[in-house]
């Protein structure tokens, strides 16, 4: 009975996995994806800073 809930257990956490790697690598989200990769970068410069003050 535990060898069934443990196979059980199994499948619904590798579906669930597949299905959340499908969805952020769905098309729908390439905008998303594509904003937060640039996020680093969108920090302001030191420079600027500098020159405020």
């Amino acid at each position: 009975m535990i060898g069934i809930i443990n196979g059980v257990a199994t499948i619904l956490a590798m579906v669930t996995f597949l299905g959340i790697c499908w969805w952020a690598f769905s098309s729908g989200r390439r905008e998303a994806n594509h904003e937060a990769s640039m996020l680093p970068f969108d920090l302001p410069d030191e420079v600027e800073l500098d020159k405020k003050n």
